[in-house]
């Protein structure tokens, strides 16, 4: 045994905040109201139903993650939202039309009383999307300085000494990173000046982080993926993790892709296509949203298969991708992957895969488990990127110098791990030398 890391206990209620109280966020809250109750079961969620190899395979010990570090309970969970419209959890949660009615109206008593607080907004940022519920401020330093009023009112009025925040909300436009990202100084000034390199994402994740709340971004928007938020963060020593959850067609390249490497098989070209019917996809109709879409997307395979070390079997391949607003198919997104990859000899071979998904039966419990865990670094005293939690990103974030990990079972080895290391419990490598030949 090794030392275990000192973790503070999950005392007290713990206040999850949601930006965007739309298909994910209230699929999120309702699921977790339906679980507390007995009526559904967490499927998709290590936190709940994950169990975690501890020691030699003879030791025979495998408890539940729960049960190995010490998470907050299901029954902690404070849920506060901000969004541009002000319609409650439930009526949302109807609106978006992804949980069975007769199971939202056995949860409507808790998910009407939640109702949205104002949304920091700009349609600069996001253009397909506007609502009434938003707030008015000079500048953006002053929203940001809102938010943080939300924050501290949210946890005093639910008795919270603990929270996180978990971006929910719709892709914003595409940013790249500018000389006002550079610094936490050059940041503030710039909010104070209206600076359109200021998206709303920023905001809520400025206003979390002064606050000590751990920040996740689930949506693949420039947000703390720029030096001044992580400077931020390390100092203020809160955790931040991102970005894009990692769902539907992306989580099955994650797997794909590995294995063609694995057995050095090469790709000729890679073609995905998406179409989808939400809020979500409604927004992503606008181009500027798209691209920062497009980019999270395409970074995968150039990671995994590492064309540089790989020439003659990954480095000409083309890898396109398209996503297409299509209302009457809602949350239920469907992909089409048409895969050419080249076998012993240079012959052609192909793989066709067509994932019938639902986005936010996928993504919820991806959020939960992020809250989840984001929690227990904060009181593990981890701060700064998140590089164990990369398993559950697109576009898993790194400190500087680093590619990023996105073959799946690395990262899930690494999330593994990194749970072991905590608890004091001995890393696995899966070596095998260190059992009897027999």
């Amino acid at each position: 045994m090794r030392k275990p890391v000192s973790i503070a206990p999950a005392q007290g209620p713990l206040a999850v905040f949601l930006p965007g109280l739309g298909a994910v966020a209230t699929t999120l809250v309702a699921g977790v109201e339906a679980v507390r109750r007995g009526l559904a079961k967490p499927f998709g969620s290590l936190t709940q139903l994950a169990t975690i190899r501890l020691g030699r395979r003879t030791d025979r010990r495998s408890p539940p993650i729960r049960e190995l570090v010490p998470l907050a309970g299901l029954d902690d969970l404070r849920f506060g939202a901000w969004d541009v419209f002000p319609d409650d959890a439930y009526q949302s949660a109807v609106h978006a039309k992804v949980l069975d009615r007769a199971l939202l109206d056995q949860l409507k008593e808790p998910l009407s009383a939640i109702r949205p607080m104002p949304a920091a907004f700009s349609p600069d940022h996001v253009r397909r999307l506007d609502g009434p519920n938003v707030k008015k401020a000079r500048t953006k330093r002053e929203l940001a300085e809102l938010l943080r009023e939300d924050i501290r009112g949210f946890m005093k009025a639910n008795g919270c000494t603990r929270g996180v925040m978990v971006w929910c909300a719709s892709t914003e436009t595409y940013l790249r990173p500018s000389t006002v990202h550079a610094e936490p100084g050059a940041l503030e000034r710039a909010m104070a000046d209206n600076d359109p390199a200021i998206a709303p994402s920023m905001l809520y994740a400025w206003a979390a982080i002064q606050e000590g709340i751990p920040f996740v971004n689930g949506a693949p928007n420039l947000t703390v993926d720029v030096p001044a938020l992580q400077q931020l963060a390390v100092r203020r020593g809160v955790p931040i993790a991102g970005k894009d959850f990692k769902t539907g067609q992306t989580l099955m390249k994650t797997v794909l892709a590995p294995m063609l490497k694995a057995r050095m098989l090469g790709l000729e070209g890679w073609f995905s296509t998406n179409i989808l019917g939400n809020r979500d996809g409604e927004v992503l109709d606008d181009p500027g949203s798209f691209k920062t879409k497009e980019v999270s997307k395409l970074s995968v395979l150039e990671h995994i298969l590492q064309p540089r070390m790989y020439p003659d079997l990954y480095g000409h391949f083309e890898h396109k991708v398209n996503i297409s607003y299509y209302k009457p198919r809602g949350d239920n997104k469907e992909g089409w992957d048409a895969i050419d990859i080249v076998g012993w000899l240079g012959y052609p071979m192909q793989i066709k895969v067509n994932f019938q998904c639902r986005d936010s039966i996928l993504a919820a419990p991806v959020a939960l488990d992020l809250a989840l865990f984001t929690d227990l670094a904060a009181r593990a005293g981890m701060k700064g990127i998140q590089e164990w939690l990369s398993f559950y990103f697109k576009s898993p974030m790194v400190a500087e110098g680093l590619y990023p990990e996105h073959d799946l079972f690395i990262q899930l080895t690494k999330l593994k791990n990194t749970l072991r290391h905590l608890a004091g419990e001995e890393l696995i490598t899966h070596l095998g030398l260190d059992y009897p030949a027999g």
